[in-house]
């Protein structure tokens, strides 16, 4: 099961947390100071994994993205970028082609739909542009909120923070923002994450969460932030570890 596909498992988890009180508090702010100084000093310079050259590849990039890994993406677009990479080239290759270029992408022929749908509406409305606005991002077809945000972050320098399947278990599993639901997360986050460290939050959270902050066995062992997390099942180095709590 794709990564993504867990979001629901994790919001029905949190859900029944919030209901029954045992939710985090969220940490004191020199905790959450800590967690983001450790974090960019081992990576000063977080990047999307997604591959892409300019605003529109990364925007049909993320939009392929939905339940599906980056790595299914990447391999698909490198591919399609060679052939297509303008919404005046998409749209030309057709539904037909765009489809045989990503076809092993799940839900690949309701995302071709969108992605020339959204390829004709930046053509009418914004001169082929992606824009760099929220509202107008939210108004092409198969771009959400969680979209709107990675595109306004990586392609604008926008300090906005999507919030994905990982971001939503690190917050609540660290106590860095807890929330029973994205958007509560999101908010928390925008308010409580320090300035400084806000633009590349979405990328050091997304990466601890895919590599380190497991789903269902997180590395504690060898977590840069163990120490100042408040996960309490925290998961231990011997093959005697502990089964992590949800």
């Amino acid at each position: 099961m794709p990564a993504r596909a867990g979001l629901s498992i994790d919001l029905r988890r949190f859900t029944r947390r919030a209901a029954r009180g045992t939710m985090l508090a969220p940490m004191n702010p020199r905790q959450r100071l800590a967690i983001f100084e450790r974090l960019r000093a081992a990576n000063p310079n977080p990047a999307s994994e997604l591959e892409y050259r300019s605003p529109f590849e990364l925007l049909v990039a993320v939009v392929l993205s939905a339940q599906a890994t980056d790595k299914s993406v990447n391999l698909a677009t490198r591919e399609l970028y060679r052939v297509a990479n303008t919404p005046a080239a998409l749209l030309a290759l057709g539904k037909t082609r765009l489809q045989s270029h990503i076809k092993r992408i799940g839900l690949y022929r309701t995302k071709a739909k969108n992605i020339l749908a959204t390829c004709k509406l930046l053509l009418e409305r914004h001169g082929g542009e992606v824009p760099a606005t929220r509202e107008a991002l939210e108004q092409l077809p198969g771009v959400g909120r969680k979209t709107a945000n990675v595109i306004l972050n990586v392609a604008f320098g926008q300090p906005t923070i999507a919030v994905d399947t990982h971001i939503f278990r690190v917050a609540n599993r660290t106590g860095i923002a807890p929330g029973a639901n994205v958007l509560k997360v999101e908010d928390k986050l925008l308010k409580l994450v320090p300035a400084d460290f806000r633009q590349h939050a979405h990328h050091w959270l997304i990466l601890h969460g895919r590599y380190v902050c497991k789903a269902r066995k997180p590395d504690c062992p060898h977590c840069a932030i163990n120490d100042l997390c408040e996960f309490r099942h925290k998961t231990r180095e011997t093959g005697g570890a502990k089964k992590p709590g949800g």
